[in-house]
């Protein structure tokens, strides 16, 4: 009896929500690849990894872990000694050491555009350690994190944005998976939101298999077919 195939587990970002994803999921679930994409609760760097152990753990199978930005964060902690997981994929991402927040690893680098275009709330997240949500001013978002979308699609992305926990930004992470998985990494060479180098910088301290992609922050939501490949080769090789 051959080997199960490996479930493919999309992790979403700040700022976003799975949705994002319907593009790569059409294209991987026409090519017979099992995915699933699970809501991020953007709360806590350390407690959204935990939700995303729960989902992984409920797969009862091999998993292929991708991450879009603050999602490569939570998979980068999550995946840390968890079995069946055989490689993680970042799309734009985030890639922490131990020890390093996703604020932090990007601050030798230069500030990207979201540096002037975050806002704050007024209020503290509700279910975070501590501190306010963060937002993307509606006036910056479509330069800031998704340049390569219509403008019709920019404005409901905006409108229905979920705000990331600022303490989840600023948590370190107390585990690295990618030490121990095999890794690829998308470069976004137009990215607002994460510095192109600071990405380049990840990737290559993770040795990850790398492809550059001429596009936005969410480059993936702009080319689904080109994501899905990198995907789709990164299980075949896993």
């Amino acid at each position: 009896m051959s080997d199960p195939k490996p479930t493919v587990v999309l992790v979403h970002g700040a700022f976003a929500d799975a949705s994002g994803f319907a593009g790569v999921i059409r294209e991987l679930s026409s090519a017979g690849h099992a995915v699933i994409a699970p809501p991020n609760p953007l709360r806590g760097l350390a407690s959204d990894a935990e939700a995303v152990r729960r989902v992984v753990g409920g797969v009862g199978g091999p998993v292929l872990l991708v991450g879009h930005s603050y999602g490569g964060g939570v998979i980068t902690q999550a995946s840390a000694g968890l079995p069946g997981v055989v490689g993680l994929v970042y799309l734009a991402a985030f890639a922490p050491d131990v020890g390093e927040s996703c604020a932090s690893v990007t601050e030798p680098f230069p500030a990207p555009l979201l540096a002037s275009t975050v806002r704050p709330t007024s209020y503290d997240a509700p279910g975070a350690a501590g501190g306010p949500d963060l937002l993307i001013s509606p006036d910056g978002f479509r330069e800031t994190f998704c340049a390569d979308v219509p403008v019709d699609l920019s404005d409901v992305m905006c409108a229905s944005q979920r705000p990331l926990a600022a303490a989840a930004y600023t948590e370190n992470a107390t585990a690295a998976g990618w030490r121990e998985h095999r890794t690829w990494y998308q470069v976004a060479s137009g990215d607002n939101a994460i510095s192109p180098a600071a990405e380049r910088f990840m990737a290559e301290r993770m040795n990850a298999t790398v492809e550059e992609v001429d596009g936005s922050h969410t480059a993936f939501i702009a080319r689904p077919v080109q994501a899905a490949a990198f995907i789709a080769a990164a299980l075949a090789a896993a």
